[in-house]
């Protein structure tokens, strides 16, 4: 489950609207709206982060509302160590852990790398959906 923060919602947006629009991505299990703000809960890490990246800065009702992953307490940068990865494919490496989250820094390092993802939500899913993934034929 993800959580993430809209913000700069106009007064005028309903709590169904703001739902609609994250429906799109992926299932919704749980949404509420404040006043200019909103919070929605998304099933599908993957589907959350394509939600925030494409609708960052999209206007509802005449604003360009705020998309972010909901940071809750102690949710500091978690370091990976990805074993067997050939060095000069970076940029891809980084693309994998992308679709999970936001990727900080990735640099492989000969046969392993590190990936430094935003929080540790992020770095699990990564973990789960990537453990024992075929990367460039290794």
């Amino acid at each position: 489950m993800v959580k993430i923060f809209i913000g700069n919602l106009s007064q005028h947006t309903e709590k169904d609207d703001v739902e609609a629009l994250f429906t799109r991505y992926g299932t919704v299990t749980e949404c509420a709206k404040y006043k200019n703000y909103a919070f929605v809960h998304m099933d599908d890490r993957k589907s959350a982060t394509k939600a925030i990246r494409e609708l960052h800065l999209c206007k509802v009702d005449g604003r360009p509302i705020n998309v972010e992953p909901s940071r809750g307490k102690n949710q500091g940068p978690v370091k990976l160590h990805v074993a067997n990865v050939e060095k000069g494919f970076d940029d891809e490496l980084r693309e994998m852990f992308e679709e999970y989250g936001t990727v900080k820094e990735c640099a492989i390092i000969k046969n392993f790398a590190f990936v430094h993802m935003d929080n540790s939500d992020e770095a699990m899913d990564a973990i789960k959906g990537l453990d024992n993934t075929e990367f460039q034929g290794c």
